[in-house]
């Protein structure tokens, strides 16, 4: 009786040692992938807001993910606790660029193949779709012909007749419309927005100088931030 018990002690602490080191082998895996995601993310950036701390947490949310899976395991009622302790936090945050929701998920997608022993898949995968997060940023794919773009027009409190501007405008714009309009200086001065689209071969410059001369020589400004969706 006392081998049987030997034996099973032995059995238990090969087992607990092979889990262990399949455990390590999963989050050493899931943070050098989700490093070259972090990585990726970094190089194929082109918005106007970078955050080191989203880089930061492509690697954590990954790693993190993979420690749940090998926690849960094949146990449903794990699954369901978790499930349950994770529902209560809540993320206050907005994503400025939905391309980073992407990529979180991304290093979840990599964490969770880690975590259920997929390392092949992984591998696979994250390879993968950095091959096409490359050529998308290469080809600079989905980029419009012509980009559209916020004039912020300054005219004087007296001047407060938008429409006389649309002659400039029509002859230099395939495309304006007014958005909003707001004072400012304390109410002497009135600010109209504009999303604009130049046409073919006309220079901003030229625009910007010709509206001048009809608001009186005031602040005239074109937005160029690419993030901003106008609509």
């Amino acid at each position: 009786m006392t081998n049987f018990f030997n034996d099973l002690q032995q059995l238990v602490d090969v087992t607990s040692r092979v889990t262990i080191l399949e455990a390590f082998a999963a989050i050493f895996l899931s943070f050098l992938l989700t490093l070259a995601i972090a990585v990726v993310y970094r190089i194929t950036h082109t918005g106007a807001r970078y955050s080191q701390s989203f880089v930061q947490t492509i690697i954590i949310m990954g790693v993190v993910v993979s420690v749940i899976m090998i926690v849960i395991g094949n146990n449903i009622a794990v699954a369901f606790g978790l499930v349950g302790a994770f529902s209560i936090i809540r993320f206050r945050s907005a994503m400025s660029d939905p391309k980073d929701i992407a990529f979180i998920f991304f290093g979840m997608a990599a964490g969770i193949t880690c975590g259920l022993g997929f390392y092949i898949v992984a591998i696979l995968f994250t390879v993968t779709l950095i091959g096409i997060i490359f050529f998308l940023y290469a080809t600079n794919f989905g980029k419009a012909a012509q980009l559209r773009k916020r004039l912020t027009l300054t005219v004087p409190e007296n001047l407060h007749d938008e429409a006389v501007f649309n002659s400039i405008l029509n002859e230099h714009l395939t495309f304006f419309a007014l958005r909003s309009i707001e004072t400012a200086n304390q109410g002497t001065m009135i600010q109209l927005q504009y999303v604009i689209q130049n046409k073919p071969g006309v220079n901003d410059k030229i625009l910007m100088d010709e509206l001048r001369k009809a608001n009186g020589n005031l602040k005239v400004a074109i937005n160029y931030l690419s993030t901003e969706v106008y609509y």
